[in-house]
């Protein structure tokens, strides 16, 4: 069976991408490249849903992202 998931994309300070996806608490990884990222991501969710009862998730629709300013 086949299943989607959205995934995070960000950089960090040292250049690294950064993925993570919401709906696996905890499921990230890291790459020097887009397309190492890709691949790392699928294997990270692999790994994830060894560990997790894929039937028992919820379906969650994506619906986008906002960037929200606090003042720390």
């Amino acid at each position: 069976m086949q299943r989607d998931f959205t995934v995070i994309v960000e950089r960090d300070e040292a250049g690294y991408y950064v993925a993570s996806v919401p709906a696996l608490a905890g499921c990230r990884t890291q790459a020097r490249s887009l397309d190492e990222l890709v691949a790392r991501v699928q294997e990270a969710i692999a790994v994830c849903l060894e560990d997790t009862d894929a039937a028992a998730l919820p379906a969650l629709e994506f619906v986008g992202v906002q960037r929200v300013t606090v003042s720390a």
